[in-house]
This record gives structure tokens, sequence and C-alpha cells, in this order.
């Protein structure tokens, strides 16, 4: 399922068969959270983007429409139009960051809807019964995220139970899988590495997922306001543990320079909100740095975001038109600066991928690092 085509130190170059097409890595994942891009972008777009996976999330869509109803919809895929592989989170971060209340137990978590307050429970069946219902071509387990710091005796046990939460995982995603009216009967599982921010945690839990030889295995729990220098620390602990045949994946990661920071320590996935986020508040990545639209600066400004994008948006309109259109608060102004943030990343990993074909990703690495993160 997974073929690593080349190595550059420890830097990876690869390519993922799915049951729902290929895609290559190291590669970024494009966050549709509830089955749409926020910005008002749709799958068509996402093609124009040079989307290769599109993230989907378990929580939110159980919330609403709810999965049954995505299910009837035909999944994922049918629902929104989009061709390609599709990701699903599995809800953990979205439990314990969104819920109003909970209570974590061995069976898995009882909470209240952040949107109407009613009681939920979810847990590791649960949460593989909602992805198969979505028709994702990747799941990923239920797993207890921690927020960092944390102290190393709590850390220890939710690594513990993050362990039996995966093999429960495991056990009925094959038993779903085996069932004669599922949509995606050959969906894929990834693991998820917890353990905070304590190497021998994170090392040995490594360790114990790595043995149940799943399609994939996520870092998880990092990105959440720890500094980026504990987040590479983790990720040099792990990486010698991760099985080297199967992809890796760091979740929720991140600017510029962190993608290329964690490429360079051998990671091949990535998703973060960030694009768009930021977009939909008119900060625009750019070749030169990250530029904030709103400035008087570019009232007149008749250059493109980005001269050295090819991007339809930069293809066609201005910095003092994109300017204007957020002043007026007119939609169109976030659905263009989203589409362009996601065309910049994905051209991004792109570029990546073409440095490490070409055995120069390190001189790349350099080049960019110190640019691509900076306030213009």
């Amino acid at each position: 399922m997974f073929t690593l085509l080349k190595t550059e130190n420890t830097a990876r170059r690869g390519r993922m068969e799915t049951p729902h097409g290929s895609f290559e890595t190291p590669c970024f994942m494009n966050v549709a959270t509830a089955a749409a891009i926020k910005g008002g972008l749709s799958a068509a777009d996402l093609k124009d983007v040079g989307c290769q996976v599109m993230l989907c999330n378990t929580y939110h869509l159980h919330l609403r429409p709810g999965d049954e109803v995505v299910r009837d919809l035909g999944g994922l895929r049918t629902m929104t139009g989009w061709q390609g592989p599709v990701l699903t989170d599995s809800g953990g971060f979205q439990v314990f960051s969104l819920a109003k209340l909970r209570k974590i137990s061995e069976e898995g978590v009882y909470f209240n809807s952040h949107i109407d307050g009613r009681r939920i429970f979810m847990g590791p069946e649960e949460s593989i019964r909602i992805q198969s219902n979505l028709g994702s071509t990747i799941a990923m387990a239920f797993d207890e995220c921690v927020k960092n710091p944390a102290k190393y005796e709590y850390a220890k046990k939710s690594a513990a139970l993050t362990l039996r939460w995966l093999i429960r995982c495991k056990e009925e995603m094959a038993r779903l899988n085996a069932l004669p009216d599922r949509i995606n009967p050959k969906q894929m599982l990834f693991g998820i590495n917890q353990g905070a921010t304590f190497e021998d945690l994170r090392i040995q839990h490594m360790k114990d997922i790595a043995q149940l030889d799943l399609d994939g295995y996520a870092i998880g729990g990092l990105a959440v306001g720890e500094p980026a220098e504990e987040m590479y620390r983790i990720i040099t602990a792990v990486e010698p543990h991760m099985p080297k045949d199967k992809p890796r994946y760091l979740m929720g990661v991140g600017t510029p320079g962190n993608i290329l920071e964690a490429v360079s320590l051998g990671v091949d996935m990535f998703d973060c909100v960030m694009p768009t986020r930021n977009a939909r508040h008119a900060h625009l990545f750019t070749s030169e740095g990250i530029r904030n639209l709103l400035n008087a600066k570019y009232e007149r400004d008749t250059s493109p975001i980005d001269p050295a994008c090819d991007c339809p948006v930069c293809r066609q309109y201005s910095r003092a038109y994109l300017r204007h259109l957020f002043k007026a608060e007119e939609i169109l102004a976030m659905r263009l600066a989203v589409m362009h943030n996601l065309h910049f990343y994905n051209n991004l990993l792109a570029d990546i991928r073409k440095a490490l074909d070409e055995g120069r990703f390190a001189e790349f690495k350099a080049e960019k690092i110190g640019v691509l993160d900076r306030r213009i």
C-alpha cells in the first residue's frame, strides 16, 4: 500500500496506494471539517488547487448531519463530489477540546455536544462505526488527547488507554469491513502515537502500536501550544521506532516552516486548518513570507498576491482588489484568499517532493526555512 521511493537523510519520498486512488508523499491534506472547506470551496475547487487528500471530521459529521445520513447519501465522496482519497479524524481531539463536559472511562467518553448540549457517548467502536458510515478511505483510531504540559503519570496511563482503545478499533474495523453493506469494505486504519512530551512514553507507545501492523501511523498530541522545538524533539525520538514501510502522519501541523522541519525528520503526511483560517483573516502565505492584505499599503497595489504563484487567484486578481473585498466584507474575499493559501500549501509540498526526487531537499529547505514563516 505504501512504497518508499527515495530517501535523503531522514526525509522520505513515497507513494500511498488506496482503494480510492494513490497520492504522493510528503503531502498536505486539505481540511474539510464538516465536508466543506471553510471559505466557500467545493470539491471541484480542491482539484484546482492541487489537493490530493480531503480530511473530514468524525465528531462534527456525527453531530450534523449525522453519520447515518451521510451513509444514506452514499458516503462522503458521493455526497461531496470529491473522488480522491478521504481521511477522517476519529473525533478524539474534538471530544477533548470542544465538549462542554466529558467523563472518561475504559469504555470511552461521555460528553455534551458543543452545539446543543445533548449527552453523547463515543468509544473506539462508536468512532469506527461512524467512520465506516462516512465511507472514508482512511479512518483514524480513537485516542485520548492529553493537554501539554501533562503530568507524567497521567500521560502514562493515557497512552496505555489509547493502546487498548486502538486494539478495539482494529477489531471493530475488521468486523465492519467483512459486512456486505459497507460503503468502503477496504477502509484503512491508522494508529496514533501518544505520550505527551515524554520521550520514554512516546517511544514505548510507538513500539507497542507498531506491533499491530496497521496501515499507517500518526503522531498526535503535538502542536497544541508547546514550543516547536519540543515537537521536533519528540518527532526525532519517535521516528526511529516507526515502521519504515508505512506512512507517517503528523497531526495538525502546521506552518510552512514546521512542515519543512518535519519532512526532514521523516514525516510523510500533514494537515492543518492554518492556511484556511489565516486566509479568512486576510493573512496570505507567499514565497516572500506572510502578507496581511488589510495593511493600507495594499490599497492601490495592482500586483498579484504572490508574483511567483500561478494559482487562479494570482493569475486574475490584485492585492488591491482582495483588500477591497475584505474591507467591504464580501464573501468572495474569503473564497479567493482560501483558494490561494491552499494552492500555496499544496504547491509547497509538490516542490518538496520535486526537491527530494532530485536529491536537493537539504538545499531547498535551507533556502525556504527562514523566509516562508516571516511576516512581511
